[in-house]
């Protein structure tokens, strides 16, 4: 609604200059560090207020910074920056998690499940594969029902929750640009679609296998240590099987329609309100929100039951994500000025002294950035850091680009927010009573585990 009233508002607007990061104060960056803090701390601190009142507080922050610098740099630009990352970032950023939440919530996974290590291991195992396929939101939403399902007559059980982060909405998608947003966008900027599997595919498996022996090892030592239940809050009696299969051909559908919006090359573009909008983009998030609609309306009432599908991990994973998106705006373009920004040391740091890139810096730069920021962009800062030459970046610099890749999509499992499905992981796994670390209390997880193996993973592959 703003993206269409405020051409008609200001009409000046389609014109306004170009967003220079450069003359940014570090100071612009304090509405994203408050959403980031409000994240971590308000749950914990204040429960009941942040659960009736997280939107009005992500919207207050997005205002936080939005009022400013419209008051700042003008109302022109400030409109150009609100509509461009409504517009170009955030709508079909929702849009897609939408159906793809839609859609995988509409596929219940029935049987005689019961989480023992061997099954949770596969399960994860399962997910990792699909989740280069179909998305690591996809995976997740698929997959997640069913192993709490299979967990619930479990002690603990909240180990099972953070590997599945870490394994399945992370890792999974790091070998095609259909398994994460960042690998996406290289697509789109000319990366070869299976240039990822033949450069990070030893680096994967690295960590996928580290990752699935480890949860192994913990899972069946709480598996002997607690036992089960009594009795299973939610006994399967039927055999292995799929209710509502009609939307894995919806989800096929859905798969198509993001390959089609890369493959297709259209010069038919629109403008709205500075911000051009292509073609196969719009016929993209035309089709996806029509799939989630058709999705919704062909699933048996049941199946939504049987998977206590509901509106409430997407309606939060939207409010946040919408204040993120707004706040973020200045801290990317304060990295995007590159060494003459305020963020230039960090720029620099990812070049060695005689001038070639550091792969290893590469992966750490664009890993712990990821963690705290959207991925997407930061990995487009760091691809434009590294030349921005797809052909140079698939050959003479393949070392550096696996490094982007690679920071990327492993290390948006470092926190919460690195990557939309973890948050949405995290929400669904609330709503069925299991008891989530905090935003802190997950970082000890990965802090503990991921960020070892991330060093080892640079001595191994990025030196």
């Amino acid at each position: 609604m703003a993206a269409a009233a405020l051409p008609m508002l200001f009409p000046a607007l389609a014109s306004a200059a170009d967003f220079d990061g450069a003359r940014l104060s570090p100071l612009w960056g304090v509405p994203f560090a408050g959403i980031l803090l409000s994240i971590a701390l308000m749950p914990l601190l204040t429960p009941s207020f942040w659960h009736h009142h997280y939107g009005k507080i992500s919207a207050a922050w997005a205002l936080a910074f939005l009022l400013p610098f419209a008051a700042t740099y003008g109302v022109g630009l400030a409109g150009v920056q609100l509509v461009h990352a409504l517009v170009a970032e955030y709508i079909p950023f929702i849009i897609l998690l939408t159906a793809l939440f839609t859609v995988a919530g509409g596929i219940h996974i029935r049987g005689n499940l019961r989480g023992a290590p061997g099954l949770n291991t596969a399960i994860l195992a399962i997910g990792a594969v699909l989740a280069s396929f179909m998305g690591t939101t996809g995976a997740s939403m698929l997959l997640i029902r069913p192993l709490i399902r299979a967990n619930d007559n479990r002690l603990r059980k909240v180990h099972v929750i953070v590997f599945f982060i870490f394994i399945v909405s992370n890792a999974g998608g790091a070998l095609t640009p259909l398994g994460d947003p960042p690998l996406f966008l290289g697509f789109l900027k000319g990366i070869g679609f299976f240039w990822t599997a033949q450069n990070i595919l030893l680096e994967t498996i690295f960590i996928l296998a580290v990752l699935l022996a480890l949860f192994y090892a913990i899972d069946r030592y709480f598996y002997r240590k607690d036992g089960v239940l009594p009795t299973d809050p939610t006994p399967d009696t039927r055999r292995l099987g799929f209710d509502g299969a009609a939307n894995f051909w919806l989800l096929g559908a859905v798969v198509a329609l993001v390959l089609l919006s890369g493959f297709w090359k259209s010069p038919v573009q629109f403008d709205v309100f500075g911000t051009e909008v292509g073609l196969p983009g719009l016929v993209r998030d035309v089709g996806l929100a029509l799939i989630a609609v058709i999705s919704f309306k062909l699933t048996s009432p049941k199946v939504h039951a049987d998977n206590q599908f509901e509106w409430g991990p997407m309606a939060e994973v939207a409010k946040l994500f919408a204040g993120i998106f707004l706040t973020i705006i200045p801290v990317i373009a304060m990295l995007k000025a590159g060494t003459q920004g305020p963020f230039g040391a960090i720029v620099s740091a990812v070049t060695r002294a005689n001038g070639q890139p550091d792969p290893a810096m590469y992966f750490w730069a664009t890993g712990v950035l990821s963690s705290f920021l959207d991925n997407a962009p930061t990995y487009l800062v760091f691809f434009n850091t590294a030349g921005g030459d797809p052909a140079a970046l698939m050959t003479t610099y393949a070392s550096t680009l696996a490094a982007i890749s690679a920071g990327a999509v492993f290390m948006g499992a470092n926190t919460y927010i690195g990557n939309a499905p973890n948050l949405m992981v995290k929400a669904i796994a609330e709503s069925r009573g299991v008891r989530m670390p905090s935003f802190f209390g997950y970082m000890a997880w990965s802090v503990a585990i991921l960020v070892p193996l991330f060093v080892i993973t640079t001595f191994i592959f990025f030196r």
